[in-house]
């Protein structure tokens, strides 16, 4: 069969029709079916991502115009210090005050606008005046301040030409408020910020900032090429609008996906705001490191944290010192790593002069200044546990939300230059205990012959922690308030939560209600000069016995009540509170401030029931403030943002003891710092008039005062272990510290010594041994005070001296011998012991004798 051959045969060509184009599907490149498939993937990869460009551009849109429509940043509110006092007499000096004025945020006069206030000095005066948001509230009065050659001479107001009795100076900004991410930042404006800062952040961050839109192509290449020649992300390449879009609405990890997030982003950020007001936002945003829990964000609260000014106060070198930090804020934190925060400072330095930011004079010598930064730390300017304490007072009253929304301003009663002496104070003075423990460990280490004495190191376990509160005694109002030696490392709030024995501190409320006694007239009438058994003792209460013992075991025999206050003698302060009553003494402690859980037990009178700090230093201004107790007070006034008054405090005192009994144990405890336990503030170089108390239980403590200022300092371990270091050598030498620095500035607090009401006080000279009436055969005498009417009657004698020394001898016998020989004293039945008196001439001469 034969095959047949087909064969083609071209077609004949087609006419096309008149005014007719060919088909793009007619193109010859789309002759086979790979090209129409790719063509086909090309039409949807272009729909497609127009529909995803164009949902992810409303999805970003809407994140940011949510975050910019609003409060950028919470208008948190503004806790403030107290205002700086100033009234004629005082020793200041007219810089003093206008370097103060410059701190806050006042401006000399003619150096441009100012809605804080200005300020101007010449030989009349120096003249204040106070603007819209200031202080006052309102364009407040200018007044005038007047010096004589060493203070204050005069001061007057400007309006009506008044002498005034004393000044408010616009307090200084603390802090503001915080939430849970615990940020802190202070907002500035634009206007705000220095053109050095400007400059500076350009130079080492965007150069091309004002030119491009959002992206610099530039600098993406040439990240990207380092990246790539390195094989790993390092490099950022990043705008200011880049950064901003990234800490404001993405993470900060480096994947492509965020970065083309951030880009996209940034192109529409820069179509919503203008360069002003994205530089504005960076600047209040970027974040700049690290000061215990809290982060600094913002150029305004790191020119506060580092140099302690205001961030329009900065310098070339400061400014270059911010910039720098920013890429990498921990690495090149100045506190911590100085050396790298210089070297990368210099770098920005550098940049400046690249750009003409500066001239190479002032490059030459900004790069020879050191980094002169502020010698504050976080818990010195922003008093961190003081902060917490005013929250939480703040958050009984106001919503959260208010607070951290409405821009109140809070005025408390915080003196930042008594609160700098008193974190030094704590701050060292648990340092020497934790030394001072750590040795007593070493001592305790058997080391073996051959080998080399173990270091002294200090775990943090062992670390002590401390705490402080000054407080003026006649207001109550707080000035300086130190929660624990590290905020970073424990926001624990002591002051105010750490329930502790307060040991022999409690003392002084035992012998306060004793010389009630002499008052209200009830038996047995106690006095100064009163006279216990201070050997050991059984005491019997509530078919239980009790037997207390004396530090260091050492027993005194009969001592008279300032002797025992003085010596804080135990046994002698559990019989003189037997002797009053303890239901007396829990009623006046109660009335004071204390515990309400007290309990009339004999382990009272030595502080064993429980505590703060601060309701020990509210009770203790009834001694310091002349029977009156005043309640501590740390918030005067708050003010709504418009400058409107919502809330003022009142002073709040009752009266709890009479001026005389306050008087009268403010010179028994004279004599505790004078020449008791508490001799050691004497000895560390504290000579002005004071009285306080020590305290040792398982914790240090000391109580003390001047004229002026109030203080209580505590010393412990936070699980309650035994301190076993007596509080004349824990809390005492911390307490000396700050008072010595607080006076030293404020000469005021402690200008005046104690002094006895008008009336109902007599002074008589006496024998300090038995208490009576001095005589010519008396060898100690001193001059005690009492109540008028309540003063010895009888004359010291050889026949009580003799009665005296017969005593003191008892205690030897009694201390050596079994616990079944030792005197058993029932709950309420102790008693003073009296002198004997001299025989008559008659009984002398028969005696003589017979």
């Amino acid at each position: 069969m034969n095959k047949l051959r087909t064969l083609k045969l071209p077609r004949p060509p087609q006419k096309k029709a008149k005014g007719k184009k060919d088909s793009w599907l007619s193109w010859p490149w789309l002759s086979s079916s790979w090209s129409k498939v790719g063509l086909g993937i090309g039409i949807f990869s272009v729909a497609f991502c127009s529909i995803f460009l164009t949902t992810a551009y409303y999805k970003f849109s809407r994140m940011i115009d949510r975050k910019i429509s609003g409060e950028v940043f919470q208008n948190t509110a503004k806790v403030y210090a107290a205002p700086m006092v100033v009234f004629p007499g005082q020793p200041l000096r007219p810089w003093h005050i206008t370097g103060y004025l410059k701190k806050v945020g006042y401006s000399e006069k003619g150096k441009g606008p100012n809605r804080r206030g200005e300020y101007s000095y010449s030989k009349q005066g120096l003249d204040i005046t106070p603007h819209e948001e200031s202080y006052y509230g309102s364009a407040g009065p200018p007044v005038r301040i007047e010096f004589d050659e060493k203070s204050v001479s005069h001061i007057s107001s400007l309006a009506d030409k008044t002498s005034l009795n004393s000044y408010e100076v616009e307090p200084q900004l603390i802090t503001n408020l915080f939430d849970k991410t615990r940020e802190k930042r202070r907002l500035i404006n634009y206007e705000d910020i220095p053109k050095v800062l400007r400059d500076a952040v350009l130079a080492i961050e965007d150069r091309r900032f004002f030119e491009h839109q959002g992206i610099d192509p530039i600098g993406i290449v040439r990240a990207a090429f380092i990246d790539l020649t390195k094989g790993q992300y390092t490099q950022g390449g990043s705008t200011i609008t880049q950064q901003l879009v990234r800490n404001f609405w993405l993470s900060p990890e480096r994947k492509v996906l965020r970065k083309v997030k951030e880009i996209y982003m940034s192109i529409i950020l820069e179509g919503r705001l203008n360069k002003k007001e994205i530089f504005t936002l960076y600047a209040n945003d970027v974040y700049l490191g690290q000061r215990g829990s809290f982060s600094i964000n913002g150029f305004g609260e790191a020119a506060t944290a580092y140099f302690n000014k205001e961030v329009k106060n900065l310098t070339v070198p400061e400014a270059a010192l911010l910039a720098g930090i920013i890429q990498a804020p921990s690495r090149y934190n100045p506190f911590k790593n100085p050396e790298k925060a210089l070297q990368r400072r210099n770098v920005a330095l550098q940049a400046m002069l690249e750009t003409g930011s500066i001239t190479k004079e002032q490059y030459q010598q900004a790069v020879k200044t050191p980094l002169n930064l502020a010698p504050i730390s976080m818990d010195v300017s922003d008093a961190p546990y003081f902060v917490d304490l005013v929250k939480d007072r703040l958050l009984e009253k106001y919503p959260e939300t208010v607070l951290l929304s409405q821009q109140y301003k809070i005025y408390t009663t915080l003196d930042l230059e008594l609160q700098r002496f008193a974190y030094q104070a704590v701050k060292e003075g648990a340092q020497n205990v934790d030394e001072v423990l750590a040795k007593r460990r070493l001592r305790k280490v058997k080391v073996k012959k051959g080998q080399p004495p173990p270091q002294m190191k200090i775990e943090p376990q062992d670390r002590v922690q401390a705490c402080l509160i000054a407080l003026d005694p006649h207001t109550g109002e707080i000035r300086a308030f130190v929660g624990g030696r590290d905020y970073g490392t424990s926001q624990l709030n002591r002051p105010t939560t750490a329930k502790r024995q307060p040991g022999s501190i409690f003392k002084p409320f035992v012998y306060a209600a004793a010389l009630n006694s002499a008052l209200f007239g009830t038996e047995p009438i106690i006095t100064a000069s009163t006279i216990v058994d201070d050997s050991r003792t059984i005491f019997q209460f509530d078919d239980k016995t009790y037997e207390p013992n004396n530090f260091g075991e050492k027993f005194y025999g009969p001592v008279t009540l300032r002797k025992a206050l003085t010596k804080s003698l135990n046994v002698a302060t559990i019989k003189f509170a037997e002797m009053i009553g303890l239901d007396r003494v829990v009623a006046l402690a109660k009335e004071a401030g204390l515990n309400e859980k007290l309990l009339a037990t004999p382990a009272l009178a030595l502080g064993a029931y429980e505590v703060t700090p601060l309701e020990m230093a509210g009770a203790f201004t009834i001694f310091a403030n002349s029977g009156k107790r005043v309640e501590p007070v740390f918030i005067r006034s708050t003010k709504d943002s418009r400058g409107n008054l919502i809330e003022k405090a009142e002073t709040k005192t009752k009266d709890v003891l009479d001026p005389r009994v306050a008087y009268l144990m403010t010179n028994l405890m004279e004599g505790v710092i004078n020449r008791g336990t508490g001799a050691k503030a004497r000895g560390l170089g504290f000579a002005l008039p004071a009285a306080g108390k020590t305290g040792t239980s398982h914790d240090g403590w000391f109580a003390g005062y001047t004229s002026g200022l109030l203080c209580i300092v505590w010393v412990g371990f936070d699980d309650n272990r035994e301190l076993n270091l007596e509080g004349a050598n824990s809390a005492l030498p911390i307490w000396t510290e700050f008072m010595k620095k607080a006076t030293s500035l404020q000469p005021w607090l402690a200008s005046s010594p104690f002094l006895p009401p008008e009336e109902g006080i007599r002074t008589v000279q006496i024998d300090e041994d038995t208490g009576l009436l001095a005589s010519s055969e008396c060898q100690k005498v001193i001059s005690e005070n009492y109540f008028a009417g309540s003063e010895p009657t009888q004359t010291c004698s050889l026949t009580a001296h003799n009665w005296i020394l017969n005593l003191r001898n008892a205690p030897a016998e009694i201390s050596s011998s079994s616990p079944d020989s030792r005197p058993v004293v029932e709950s309420g039945k102790s008693e003073p012991l009296k002198p004997p008196k001299e025989p008559n001439f008659l009984k002398k001469f028969f005696s003589k004798i017979f």
